[in-house]
């Protein structure tokens, strides 16, 4: 094993003290092409081109003497330090960080990015970073080939973004490209990049804020998950409503329990309604797609949502059909429509679907199209009575078959 490990980040400013001292006394160092240029590499290093940090890791591991690791910008930041401490290498490493790319691109750009979040993307999670930018104001992507700055437009078709395009920055090749999401995907960007991706909502940090990334959203005096009516009307959601029997609050809760959806999830809402379980999926921060063919229900979801600071996107259209056109779901509510419904979501393979019915023939029905599919249902029966506090009375009772399911190939 080397005797010594160093981890220098670079970011294209000069390099300290302590990185150009365990440089100077390296014997094996490995970067990429452009690190291992550097004036300051020992000639008579081994030297190794850093593609897979696993390999270079075995090299390391195998290796004696005093062993350089070089990466842009802070390296403990999404970079190789985690690789070269894992278990399988067991390398001890020493880190001397620069800046990150994350706030350099900030920089580069005038902006605070304490209310920024920040997501990787490669061509197996760039769905999910696409999410990530639907459902937060401000997000720094970090690219990888394949999965760039193009790939997140494509993604975010009728979606409108502002995206700052940072390209190969700390070198003398470096440009910062401020334009539309609909435009990115008209040109050729060079690697490495870092994407800003600015949306339209309200900045989410204010003055003050004790907590980093996203804030939580909670109007002024209003706190607590599945809330009635009157706490949406407060918020300034005047027109909010429940509606049936898909709508009181200990079925939103309910529903909400199973899908448990989250940061990077894209949570489809068929049949919004009032709007509430979309905002309240929005408020766990997950990208929401509201569906519904009632413009008084289109109207009630984006009335909602404004009160709340959340994004949502609004849907109208009527299900099944408006359905094809839409980026595949991780999660779904149906809040009605049916057997047609049901199984046009089936056939778009989410997570997790839940849907109700106001009568056991009906469950039945809804079981059957989810059960011959592939999933795993569970139904139960909930009830909810509200009482009047003051007298002790029954006010209102709800009853309701609620139906969840799983895709059985992901069963634990």
């Amino acid at each position: 094993m080397a005797d010594r490990v160093t981890v220098i980040g670079w970011d294209g400013s000069p390099l300290p003290g302590a990185a150009t001292a365990a440089l100077s006394a390296a014997t094996l160092v490995a970067g990429a092409a452009h690190h291992l240029a550097l004036p300051e590499v020992p000639p008579d290093a081994e030297r190794v081109r850093l593609g897979s940090v696993d390999l270079a890791a075995r090299r390391i591991a195998g290796h004696r003497g005093s062993a350089v690791v070089l990466a842009d910008g802070d390296p403990g930041f999404f970079g190789v330090v985690r690789t070269l401490r894992a278990r399988e290498h067991g390398l001890e490493v020493e880190v001397v960080p620069a800046v990150s790319s994350v706030a350099t691109a900030f920089a580069r750009a005038g902006m605070p990015w304490d209310d920024a979040q920040i997501v990787v993307a490669h061509p197996r999670t760039l769905r999910r970073a696409v999410n990530v930018c639907r459902a937060h104001h401000k997000v720094a992507v970090l690219t990888s080939p394949g999965a760039g700055p193009a790939e997140l437009a494509l993604l975010l078709d009728g979606i409108h973004r502002t995206f700052v395009i940072c390209e190969e920055l700390g070198t003398d090749r470096e440009r910062v490209t401020v334009l539309t999401s609909d435009k990115a995907a008209d040109h050729a960007w060079r690697d490495p990049n870092v994407v800003i991706v600015i949306g339209s909502g309200p900045e989410t940090t204010a003055a003050g804020a004790w907590i980093a990334g996203r804030q939580p959203a909670y109007p002024q005096g209003i706190r607590g998950w599945a809330l009635p009516a009157r706490a949406y009307r407060a918020a300034g959601a005047e027109r909010m409503q429940e509606s049936g029997e898909g709508e009181f609050p200990g079925l939103r809760a309910a529903q909400l329990a199973r899908l448990g959806p989250r940061t990077g999830d894209l949570l489809w809402d068929i049949g919004s309604g009032s709007g509430a379980l979309a905002v309240e999926a929005a408020r766990f921060g997950a990208a929401v797609l509201a569906v519904d063919a009632d413009p008084a229900a289109c109207a009630r979801t984006e009335a909602a949502a404004r009160a709340f600071g959340v994004p949502v996107q609004v849907v109208r259209g009527s299900a099944p059909h408006v359905l094809e056109r839409l980026p595949e779901p991780d999660v779904v509510r149906i809040g009605g429509g049916g057997a047609p419904v049901v199984r046009a979501v089936v056939d778009r393979r989410p997570e997790r679907i839940v849907t109700h019915a106001s009568n056991r023939d009906e469950a039945e029905a809804l079981g059957a199209a989810l059960t011959g599919n592939g999933y795993t249902v569970e139904c139960s029966l909930l009830q909810s009575v509200d009482l009047d506090t003051e007298v002790w009375t029954e006010r209102e009772r709800s009853v309701v078959f609620l139906l969840s399911a799983g895709r059985s190939d992901l069963a634990p």
